[in-house]
């Protein structure tokens, strides 16, 4: 779903990043609290106190958000669930799971958490305005606990509608996969709940585009649009973990791949591999010793006049766990491994020799060819 993100900080063990779309929820709700929010609801303060407050508010969020999905990776290892880290983007955070919950009992708990952490978080601001607010402390404190306060209760209430992949979707399919067993037919269950929640938000905001009301309608739909993509995506990765759990790489890998060696110019790469056998990327090899890769990416990046002059070796990608995979590694992880770097091919290597290569695209074919054989299509 993500890139690689921003690294901001660790906590309890777990790597909090950054999503580049996050940066615009930041400014989209520092603007609407500075500008609409606090002034409509606390009049005659100055316009930098409010833009001080929505930085604050701002800030709370993330905080909450951070503090949300940090209850679900804290469940999710306690039931011996893999968690990459918390990743935070435009519409709010995510848990970045590597495999589906062991059990049903385990995806509810860790689900439940996230809403359970919002809604306590919800109490502890309200608290703490209030207490402000008998204090005689400044009105911008008192006015951001609120705030705090009402957008953690909308968080909870919002993640308990049972709509996959929300909180309350998960826990749509956790009863119901403990009912019937079958993890397939409740992903597919809480899924197409989660593509109709989607529908309706988009219907909701057209109808606030046509009511005028625009920014709100705008939003809503991003948002309906969000959720069904993330209905749909999540059905499918769940479908391919199942087809390939436990299927080594080496019988999904293209055996004697083409490799280019280290010491010809790209020019000579150019014309004699890239023209000649039409493939966008070529291990690099010398002798029996995979050194690294060389594609189209790495050539845009040199110019055209310089291609006689630049050895391939000096333009070429080196060997690293983002572009390699072991032979017998599971193709789960391979594909976990191109969703987090965004490489659609991997090298496979074996003892330090290059043994194939693995493409998304022959990843995927095989997927629809199996769908089409068993009738999941």
């Amino acid at each position: 779903m993500f890139g690689r993100g921003i690294p901001l900080f660790k906590i309890l063990g777990f790597q909090v990043k950054l999503d580049a779309s996050w940066l615009i929820l930041a400014a989209l709700v520092t603007w609407s609290l500075a500008a609409g929010y606090f002034p409509a609801r606390h009049e005659g303060l100055s316009g930098t106190t409010y833009l001080w407050m929505g930085i604050a508010g701002a800030l709370g969020l993330f905080a909450s958000i951070v503090f949300h999905e940090l209850s679900h990776s804290l469940v999710a290892r306690r039931y011996g669930m893999k968690i990459r880290g918390i990743t935070l983007f435009i519409f709010g955070g995510v848990a970045e799971m590597e495999d589906e919950p062991p059990t049903a009992k385990a995806e509810f708990l860790m689900a439940i958490a996230g809403p359970i952490a919002s809604a306590l978080l919800a109490v502890l601001f309200n608290i703490f305005a209030g207490f402000g607010e008998r204090m005689g402390m400044a009105v911008p404190i008192p006015a951001v606990l609120g705030y705090l306060s009402f957008i953690n209760l909308l968080l909870a209430g919002f993640n308990l509608v049972p709509a996959f992949p929300l909180d309350g979707g998960r826990m749509l399919r956790a009863v119901l996969w403990g009912w019937k067993g079958d993890l397939r037919w409740a992903t597919r269950i809480a899924a197409n709940a989660g593509a109709s929640f989607g529908f309706g938000l988009i219907a909701f905001g057209l109808f606030n585009v046509v009511t005028g009301n625009p920014i709100a309608g705008v939003w809503y739909m991003l948002i309906g649009f969000f959720v069904r993509a993330a209905a749909a995506g999540s059905y499918s990765q769940m479908q391919t973990r199942k087809f390939f759990q436990g299927e080594p790489v080496r019988r999904f890998m293209v055996t004697d791949p083409i490799a280019a060696p280290p010491d010809i110019t790209v020019h000579r790469l150019v014309e004699d591999y890239i023209y000649r056998h039409y493939h966008e990327l070529f291990p690099v090899v010398e002798g029996s010793r995979l050194l690294g890769c060389i594609g189209i990416a790495e050539i845009r990046n040199i110019p055209r006049e310089r291609w006689d002059l630049v050895k391939v070796f000096d333009a070429m990608s080196p060997a690293a766990p983002e572009n390699t995979v072991e032979a017998n590694t599971d193709a789960v992880e391979a594909l976990a491994i191109m969703r987090r770097t965004g490489n659609s091919r991997l090298m496979v290597v074996e003892d330090g020799r290059l043994a194939g290569l693995v493409t998304l695209k022959d990843l995927l074919r095989l997927i629809a060819f199996k769908m089409d054989l068993e009738g999941m299509g």
